[in-house]
């Protein structure tokens, strides 16, 4: 009763930046009046595919014209709404059942969206109104070209028994990434530590306590009354889980097991992402292209898997001096503190060693720093700055029944004085079991137009995995401060964008440059004209001090080139796997391993196999690249655009396809 009533004060205070109404209705999930209950995805569903096939049916009788392309993207409208609707909900519902009813929706609309993307009827269309000129606006044209090309990735005008096979293969290929991620998020591992005080009394409250009985003497083991109850820690080896163990375990070999379980698990994931391998390759080169990466990477600025680890190669090289250097640094700093000067730096040892370097070469305090940051001040803080750049505020709106999933989710409207609403964003920000274990924003709905003065709203929500256990109240680690603000780029990026069709809308731009709105917004989470004006001191409400904040930048600035080389190995990784092979099958594990060592400082621990929890090789497939383009393009619009225009020098043209200038990267990493 204490904790419902101190969480529900918590969140009031979360949202008091935000003006209210009030009026409550019934409704379903996300505002959907069909999803009232679990069972109602049936019929969303139903609703989707008989909606779609008469819009097939409409599209047969029209002329070639600009209304095919709109009609067609009605389809798409039609059917995302129930694709993305559903993926929301299965990753963040806590009801088992609308989760599972969820997840049937998406398999059941994604076999329709196979027939759609197969269907000649729409195929001819599109292209006739592309050959006969009737598409006079430039947005237009550019919808039905994209429209042309993602049936052709369909294998639409392969032979009747090639486009069968392609079809099986897409359907495999869900359904392996589907088992994937289930497989991280429930599957995690575990590592039991005896006694309790091995681990930091700061972080226990993050684990489970555990207990066993320890026998007082050997002799006596047989004797239960003799035994006495010893405290433990169970570590879940989650993501979050493991990266607070790493940082704050002073005890060795407690951060050695709680690696290498967090590296291992789940175990299952071995073979799933063996088949999802095979099949990505066969369906590459079942479209006649020589690998998934080929195939991924076409659509995309870089135009081939050439061209992206070309790129991958150059910065690995540049950037591998200096994170040897850093290497070496942290090294010696191990050693000097366990006073062994043969003692290895090990990958364990990564993220203990280097905080305490930053610690003790920069005074910040992480409670102290954590003050500055109760969630309320950092969404008020975020609303603040989007007002200073679009001149738009978020208000706090009310749900009507039925709508929301979870007590602690809110909603808000994105509202500017002059265009009106812009658009709806859910927040749904604290951790809790079941939930997607990252941080994320998913599309609901996309925005487009529909008349001359009527615009479909986009909505989407923006899910994150803060620490519940104070409620809304929780403090924010600079870290996660600087997540969310990477979420809310994502999120401005879907609600601030008009287009003409959903196809374009928001994020839904080529992959290798949809990261950069968030990769740029998380400069200002570092800027202290920005932190200072909702940072403040909770007691006296004097902003954070200048001090601290430069303090904050210079540790950050301590070890650039170790993450710049981290994010390159994973993108190599990652275009390794899903490119060309010379044998079958593809052993993941060693592959990696030789990666490991040949493009970073660290050594590989043997029997780890951490990629199998790496879920962007599922959803950015020979695409993790992207985050690398985007850091670029982000880098140089903050140090030039912001400042200065900077012209043509963001990008280059590389053997056909295009790269992102990486100066102003290795400027910021000190290269």
């Amino acid at each position: 009763m204490l904790r419902a009533a101190a969480a529900a004060a918590a969140r009031r205070a979360a949202v008091a930046a935000f003006s209210t109404s009030a009026a409550r209705t019934e409704t379903g999930l996300y505002g959907f009046d069909v999803l009232r209950t679990a069972k109602g995805f049936r019929r969303f569903v139903d609703e989707a595919i008989q909606r779609s096939d008469e819009l097939v049916a409409h599209i047969a009788q029209l002329p070639p014209s600009a209304e095919i392309v709109r009609t067609m993207d009605e389809i798409s409208n039609t059917v995302c709404s129930v694709i993305d609707s559903a993926e929301l909900c299965r990753n963040t519902h806590p009801d088992r059942e609308f989760a599972e009813e969820a997840d049937k929706a998406s398999m059941r609309i994604y076999e329709h969206l196979q027939y759609l993307n197969t269907n000649t009827t729409l195929y001819n269309a599109i292209l006739k109104a592309e050959s006969e000129g009737a598409l006079l606006s430039e947005e237009s044209q550019k919808a039905a070209n994209n429209l042309r090309v993602d049936f052709e990735k369909g294998g639409i005008h392969l032979p009747k028994d090639k486009l069968e096979r392609v079809n099986q293969l897409n359907l495999a290929i869900a359904h392996l990434g589907r088992k994937f991620n289930e497989n991280v998020m429930n599957k995690p591992g575990f590592v039991d530590i005896y006694p309790a005080s091995r681990i930091p009394r700061n972080i226990q409250h993050n684990f489970k306590p555990i207990s066993r009985f320890k026998p007082r003497g050997v002799e006596e083991q047989s004797n239960a009354m003799n035994a006495t109850r010893q405290k433990g820690i169970r570590i879940v080896t989650d993501s979050g889980s493991v990266s607070s163990a790493l940082r704050w375990a002073s005890d060795e070999e407690v951060r050695r097991q709680v690696y290498v379980v967090g590296n291992s698990e789940p175990r299952e994931n071995i073979g799933v992402l063996d088949e999802l391998i095979d099949a990505r390759d066969e369906f590459a080169k079942t479209m006649g292209c020589r690998s998934y990466a080929e195939f991924a990477i076409r659509p995309n600025m870089a135009a081939s898997a050439d061209v992206v680890m070309s790129f991958l190669n150059d910065l690995s090289d540049t950037v591998r001096h200096k994170a040897d250097e850093e290497f070496n640094t942290i090294k010696d700093f191990k050693r000097r503190v366990c006073n062994d000067k043969s003692a290895d730096l090990e990958p364990w040892d990564e993220d203990y060693f280097i905080g305490m370097m930053k610690s003790s070469a920069h005074t910040v305090d992480p409670s102290v720093v954590a003050s500055y940051f109760p969630l309320s001040q950092c969404i008020k803080g975020l609303n603040v700055l989007v007002e200073s750049l679009f001149g738009a505020t978020f208000h706090q709106v009310p749900m009507g029944d039925g709508e929301s999933w979870h007590p602690n989710v809110i909603k808000l409207s994105l509202h500017h004085p002059d265009e009106g609403d812009l658009g709806f964003m859910y927040l749904d920000l604290y951790s809790r079991k079941g939930k997607y274990p990252g941080c994320a924003h998913f599309a609901i709905r996309g925005g487009r137009r529909l008349s001359g003065t009527n615009y479909q709203l986009p909505i989407i929500a923006l899910v994150c995995n803060f620490s519940s256990s104070r409620g809304l109240t929780a403090r924010l680690n600079h870290c996660d401060v600087e997540t969310l603000f990477h979420e809310f780029g994502h999120a401005l990026h879907s609600l601030l964008s008009r287009t003409e069709y959903q196809h374009f809308s928001g994020t839904r731009v080529a992959l290798d440059v949809a990261e950069t709105p968030s990769n740029l917004f998380e400069f200002y989470a570092w800027d202290y004209r920005v932190l200072r004006t909702f940072a403040l001191d909770e007691t006296t409400g004097d902003p954070i001090p200048e001090k601290l904040v430069k303090a904050l930048n210079a540790s950050r600035n301590m070890f650039p080139a170790t993450d710049l080389q981290r994010q390159v190995f994973y993108s190599i990784m990652d275009l390794t796997l899903f490119g060309e092979h010379t044998s079958k099958p593809v052993d993941t594990i060693s592959a990696v391993a030789d990666l490991k060592r040949k493009h970073t400082s660290w050594n590989y621990v043997e029997g780890t196999h951490w990629h199998t929890r790496f879920s962007h090789l599922i959803n950015y497939g020979a695409g993790y690249y992207s985050y690398l383009y985007a850091r670029c393009f982000a880098t140089t619009i903050w140090q030039e655009v912001c400042q200065d225009f900077a012209g043509d020098s963001v990008i280059k043209n590389s053997g056909g396809g295009i790269i992102p200038d990486i100066s102003s990267l290795c400027k910021e990493v000190g290269l």
